[in-house]
């Protein structure tokens, strides 16, 4: 008999984002357990003050000395954004570890991870291992193969464990594109041959794209529209943007700007990065008298130019929200400029890029987005795509991932489509945990899969944190002060009411006075029958304060008591 594998998720399963699971084979302290992936995810519009929302690594963090490597599918934020914070002490494995954690993944995958590591000092703590297309590497009792697969980020790759169960397929994120930009095709004849000689016992498919009917388009299809935008706009100043990460669209940019007599400029610190990380590691072939510093575009005349720039997704502090906000150090926007966003705005951030593009309007410039023209193509696979690639696999099991839950049921409805049994499809959600065993594919508990919130440092953001900001967002905060003598039993000073977000004080001072005398109704009274403790006379604070303000403004702001002991 066969030892089981158990898949834990850990995220992914429900959101757009923070891809995070592990695979685990073995018993007690001679478990292996191997990541795959670990991301990011932007925050939703009422996770007021967080930067970034991440897993919740406990699972990982009691079993740290277990975890034999982390696989990276490819470099995108929402599946590699994430290592920097899991190898920190406070939340992370950083210090349950004795040896430094292997990560792998292709050159452009660890190239894009490595700036947030390094900018975190914590490149002590992991060590990169890159790894080719095709290559099959052991890591602990797992054979781990890298196969190629087409994505909007070059040298993506879908994950084969070959373990005690059989073959696990990780479709990671892909779609069957025919004509890349860089001619590297999803290797569809390899996972052929997998399911054709082998079998794949399990595949685990991205469902971003389910609902979604037929082909996506090819990424090249992108590049005959981008020449024809700066044909029609010759003459004029041409700004871009796009994500970093998106070396083949920054390819067919540049390929467009140069085709039509302009320089490139790069414009925020993750373009100018990856450009040159595309260049050194042969992604990217721009040639170098084409390529001018962002200092010198007074140089040139609008027409001769095209900058490349970060803010596609409208980031408050990103370089296009910096120009739209007319506050960027080296542009400043005019009726003789086109800015065309070559991107789609991620699920909850389409109020951002709309403010971004009122922004530059506002300035004078045109505005090309994919509402307008075709400037964008998903890298995920579309309904079709996933037929042909279930056809092709015939997983013996499928477990739909990445997506909300709607994207994963859908997901789970073409498996069913495509012959798999119902009963052999399990929509799973964050936490969840499955056993590959002998007998088949089944749920064997769950694991903790919370949201860990980023507010400038890890680790100081609690539910009981961010619900505080919402009331404060909503309702906002009455701050009630009272000074009393504890030996007489007498108010010496106040009650004073300072407020913000509940009424506008200036305009509302008879409202305030009466929630004054009635706070110093109840602390008299409280005083009276002997009262001297402060805990309890904040409480009579809070409560007065709060029925007040409930009674007469149907609101329920944040009541702070300060009592102040004469």
């Amino acid at each position: 008999m066969a030892d089981p594998v158990r898949i834990i998720f850990l995220g992914g399963l429900g959101e757009i984002g923070r891809n995070c699971m592990a695979l685990e084979q073995g018993v007690g302290k001679d478990r292996s357990i191997l990541i795959i992936d670990c991301g990011l995810m932007f925050p939703e519009a009422d996770m007021h003050g967080i930067d970034l929302v991440l897993p919740d690594f406990t699972y990982l963090r009691e079993n740290a000395e277990q975890i034999t490597a982390l696989v990276a599918t490819h470099g995108h934020e929402d599946h590699v954004g994430g290592i920097q914070f899991l190898l920190r002490d406070e939340h992370g494995i950083g210090d349950r570890r004795s040896t430094p954690l292997p990560v792998y993944g292709g050159a452009l995958a660890l190239g894009l991870a490595r700036n947030r590591i390094e900018e975190a000092g914590l490149m002590n703590r992991l060590e990169m291992i890159a790894v080719t297309d095709g290559q099959i590497v052991e890591i602990g009792p797992f054979k781990v193969e890298f196969v190629p697969v087409t994505h909007s980020v070059p040298h993506a790759h879908a994950i084969a464990i070959h373990t005690s169960q059989g073959v696990i397929l990780h479709s990671g994120d892909y779609k069957l594109d025919l004509t890349p930009v860089d001619g590297r095709r999803t290797d569809l004849a390899r996972l052929g041959q997998l399911a054709s000689t082998e079998g794949i016992r399990l595949l685990m498919g991205d469902s971003t794209n389910a609902e979604e009917h037929g082909h996506a388009p090819s990424e090249t299809s992108v590049g005959g529209v981008l020449r024809n935008l700066f044909a029609e706009h010759a003459g004029r100043r041409i700004i871009t943007a796009s994500f970093a990460s998106h070396l083949h669209r920054i390819q067919q940019i540049a390929d467009a700007a140069v085709a039509s007599g302009r320089k490139v400029a790069t414009l925020g610190l993750s373009m100018r990065k990856n450009v040159r990380l595309g260049r050194q590691l042969g992604v990217l072939t721009i040639p170098e008298s084409a390529l001018i510093d962002v200092e010198d575009l007074d140089k040139y005349k609008p027409g001769e130019v095209c900058v490349i720039s970060t803010g596609s997704q409208g980031e408050p502090m990103a370089a296009l929200s910096l120009l739209a906000r007319g506050e960027n150090r080296w542009v400043k926007l005019s009726d003789n400029d086109t800015v065309i966003l070559s991107s789609h705005a991620i699920p909850g951030n389409e109020s951002n890029v709309n403010k971004v593009m009122d922004g530059l309007l506002r300035a004078g410039a045109k505005v090309v987005h994919s509402g307008i023209a075709d400037v964008h193509a998903t890298g995920h696979a579309q309904a079709d795509e996933i037929k042909t690639y279930l056809s092709i696999v015939q997983p013996e099991w499928f477990v739909p991932i990445h997506g909300e839950y709607r994207h994963m049921v859908a997901n789970a409805q073409l498996g069913e489509l495509m012959g798999i049994p119902r009963q052999r499809i399990i929509v799973c959600e964050d936490g969840d945990v499955l056993e590959l065993s002998d007998e088949g594919l089944a749920p064997a508990g769950r694991v903790p899969s919370g949201f860990l919130y980023v507010d400038g440092i890890i680790g100081d953001v609690g539910q009981g944190v961010l619900r505080d900001r919402r009331v404060l967002a909503e309702e906002g905060v009455v701050v009630v002060v009272v000074t009393v003598d504890t030996q007489t039993g007498k108010v010496l000073i106040g009650p004073e009411i300072i407020t913000r977000g509940w009424v506008y004080a200036p305009e509302a001072e008879d409202l305030l006075d009466e929630a004054c005398d009635a706070v110093a109704a109840a602390v008299e009274r409280a005083l009276s029958e002997g009262v001297r403790d402060v805990e309890a006379l904040e409480r009579d604070v809070r409560r007065a304060a709060g029925k007040f303000v409930n009674e007469r403004t149907k609101r329920k702001p944040m009541i702070v008591p300060v009592v102040m002991e004469a």
